[in-house]
């Protein structure tokens, strides 16, 4: 599907389910499927999968697909009184043919636009027009950049409320090799105990065991260092003030029916999101969050990862 300005690929996924597929020079590539507005697939020049799909995914609705990157929307887990994870990853979106223009500066032309309206049973369980608009961009240097607006469109001038996450499972070698930069000393809500509130220590974050954190305030931008592939992925983020860390560990894993029990050791969730202060929307009014991806080699001095080099 080919317009003046940019083209992308729809194919016919998993089950049949429809995908939209974008292509950059060499290798590089996205999956993105209708079904949840999901991205499957992040490749780099080299076709290697950076990110991380669960080897017992399962693409059949209504069943979210577990991996790649879900969208948490209009609730993010069970902060409320909505399926968990809100029901946007479990939608089918529609391919926006007329977006409202969304200025970028990204040169590349791999780019889709979709869009998501409340369903009739969607009204009864959350009584909020809405037009959720997503921009999936596969940019000249290989960085993925998901663009969300979204509008309260409401007639009766109500506004409403809700959590957001991009619920991004990066792939890596080995998550005991792994450490996270850029959230050091914040506080978090841990989760694991009731989202009861501590404070981070100074060093990166590593991982011994299961972690379900919120960071909250974080910075715009992190960095996940992968010690044995030297590769790190820097995730930057507008208009999303918290970060989710998440890894099941091995216990946990075995109760997710579509998760194998060894691919904790294997993925890694850094989430961009809007938890702790939920964002309020009145009619007309639009919020735009923004997460881009990126993938560079590590710097290394002394068998130490460079992290200056990163958070620059």
């Amino acid at each position: 599907m080919a317009t003046e300005n940019h083209s992308f690929e729809l194919a016919k996924g998993i089950n049949g389910l429809g995908k939209i597929v974008l292509r950059e020079s060499r290798s590089r590539s996205a999956e993105v499927y209708l079904y949840g507005g999901h991205v499957t697939s992040w490749k780099n020049e080299n076709g290697e999968e950076l990110l991380y799909l669960s080897s017992k995914a399962i693409f059949k609705p209504p069943k979210p697909i577990r991996g790649g990157i879900p969208l948490c929307f209009p609730q993010f887990s069970n902060l409320g009184t909505l399926e968990s994870h809100g029901f946007a990853r479990n939608r089918i979106w529609e391919v926006d043919a007329s977006p409202p223009p969304l200025p970028t500066n990204s040169s590349s032309n791999a780019f889709v636009d979709l869009i998501l309206r409340p369903t009739e049973d969607d009204l009864k369980t959350w009584p909020h027009n809405f037009e959720f608009r997503m921009r999936v961009n596969l940019g000249s240097e290989g960085e993925l950049t998901l663009t969300s607006r979204i509008r309260n469109t409401n007639s009766d001038g109500k506004p409403f409320t809700f959590t957001f996450a991009y619920h991004t499972y990066f792939s890596v070698s080995d998550i005991s090799e792994v450490r996270v930069e850029g959230l050091e000393t914040l506080d978090y809500l841990d989760n694991l105990k009731s989202r009861e509130r501590f404070t981070e220590q100074g060093d990166a974050i590593t991982f011994e065991s299961e972690i379900d954190k919120i960071y909250l305030s974080t910075p715009t931008k992190i960095a996940i260092l992968d010690h044995e592939k030297k590769r790190t992925f820097v995730v930057r983020k507008d208009g999303l003030a918290d970060a989710v860390v998440w890894n099941p560990w091995d216990k946990k894993s075995k109760t997710i029916s579509d998760l194998g029990d060894e691919d904790y050791k294997h993925m890694l969730c850094v989430e961009a999101a809007a938890v702790e202060r939920p964002i309020t929307l009145k009619p007309g009014e639009e919020w735009k969050g923004r997460l881009e991806l990126s993938a560079v080699p590590s710097s290394y001095s002394s068998g130490q990862l460079d992290p200056k080099k990163v958070l620059q």
